[in-house]
């Protein structure tokens, strides 16, 4: 598993290459697929509104079936084809960079959490697709409609692509009081990928607006926050990161309880109303985050039965 004492910087091997091609850079702007990205807005909902992307572009199957299709392994995806912004092909190289800069260690995040589906996805019996994460500010046009950075980071089941304003993750810390650090946006980034291997099972079906403790919206949230973790498990073997440290698995912890439904409905209208839920209680997230993170293999995400 790779887990060492130490601090919170996530550190890439230096000498290893990045691949900016899986990140395209459309903020401030920039014209994409025909549309533009405009500059403005502010502020996050976060994580907790993604039910919004699932309920415009297609929503899970039933939880009876959560089971059977992880052994079915069954569904294709679609993604985009890459394309970087320059400044990011020229500025993010190496683990060098991605060790220096913001931007550039997102890069090498997407790169990781794919270099292991790719590996990881065909032992179940399904090719992985790549999946290009685009960030973006203000708001842009989606295959799931329009998107602004107050939905924060989600993944579009009907493009087959990852957007993100960077600015959310300040609002992780200052708006939802998790305790930041690099890790906690490698959480973010792999939960996200998740979503992206569930599509490729065959996971994220016809619509659904299911919400509560049991309900297969908040089946299917855990299991990416599982699939995460399965990543993080096997995060060093890809060659992009050294071994992981048990402050940067905390801090994973504590970003998957920063975005639970239970605290964020205390905090944000003082009361909790697990018959509302859609992301699942903190205390869940963690446990499927760590039991990922514990046994790194997709079978281990099966969240059909008790949760």
């Amino acid at each position: 598993m790779g887990v060492r004492s130490g601090d919170r910087a996530m550190t890439f091997n230096d000498n290893v290459k990045l691949d900016p091609s899986q990140v395209e850079d459309v903020r401030g702007g920039r014209s994409i697929g025909g549309r533009t990205a405009l500059a403005g807005g502010g502020g996050v909902l976060g994580i907790v509104v993604f039910l919004v992307v699932t309920l415009l572009g297609g929503s899970s199957s039933q939880a009876g079936d959560l089971g059977s299709l992880l052994d079915q392994a069954l569904g294709q995806g679609a993604a985009g084809a890459p394309a970087a912004s320059s400044a990011l092909a020229a500025e993010c190289k190496t683990g060098a960079d991605a060790n220096a800069r913001d931007d550039c260690r997102i890069v090498g995040y997407v790169d990781s959490i794919q270099a292991y589906w790719t590996g990881a996805l065909p032992k179940a019996g399904t090719q992985y697709t790549p999946s290009i994460t685009r960030f973006f500010s203000g708001t842009l046009q989606t295959g799931c409609g329009p998107a602004s950075a107050d939905v924060g980071p989600f993944y579009c089941p009907s493009d087959g692509y990852v957007y993100i304003d960077l600015g959310f993750f300040d609002e992780l810390r200052t708006t939802f009081g998790a305790t930041g650090g690099p890790f906690a946006q490698a959480y973010v980034l792999a939960h996200e990928y998740g979503h992206h291997v569930q599509d490729l099972l065959g996971l994220l079906g016809s619509s659904s607006g299911q919400t509560g403790a049991s309900s297969q919206s908040v089946r299917i949230e855990l299991q990416a926050d599982c699939l995460a973790g399965a990543w993080a498990h096997n995060a060093q073997a890809t060659g992009y990161l050294q071994p992981l440290t048990t402050a940067q698995i905390a801090d994973a912890l504590d970003a998957a309880a920063a975005v639970g439904d239970d605290r964020i409905q205390a905090e944000f209208q003082g009361r909790v109303t697990p018959e509302s839920w859609t992301h699942g209680s903190s205390a869940q997230r963690q446990k499927w985050f760590t039991t990922g993170w514990q046994d790194g293999s997709l079978k281990s995400c099966d969240t059909s039965g008790s949760l």
